[in-house]
């Protein structure tokens, strides 16, 4: 959504504390409805990024992520709808949404300061 809809102000990356192996075909196709298409991506683990490179980490696991001193962290509580409904892959794909196209808003007035992103843990 963030790539979609902001590639003018954000580069976003996806990554996740405990990635499956591919992302859930519910999801492709909620995502497909807005047409948003996954393509080749494959999840990646959050360990694996140098977290300190990026301007904002925005955290859905829930759970406080370690290491990221100096980093701006959003944490957003997101329902994760893994073995769920597909009205619930729909809520939380509509929630994501507002949630992204906010921050895309907050970055594109300015009114966006990783400094301050920090304080939201």
């Amino acid at each position: 959504m963030a790539r979609k809809y902001g590639s003018d102000v954000i580069v976003p990356y996806s990554a996740g504390t405990a990635p499956a192996t591919d992302p859930h075909p519910t999801t492709r196709a909620v995502l497909a409805e807005k047409n948003i298409d996954l393509g080749d991506n494959l999840p990646q683990r959050f360990t694996d990024l140098n977290a300190k490179s990026f301007d904002l980490i925005v955290n859905m696991s829930g759970s406080k992520l370690s290491g990221l001193d100096g980093v701006a962290v959003e944490n957003w509580d997101v329902v994760d709808p893994m073995g769920r409904s597909e009205e619930t892959f729909r809520k939380t794909r509509d929630d994501l949404e507002m949630r992204v196209m906010t921050l895309i808003l907050r970055i594109r007035s300015g009114k966006f300061d990783s400094r301050l992103a920090s304080s939201r843990q």
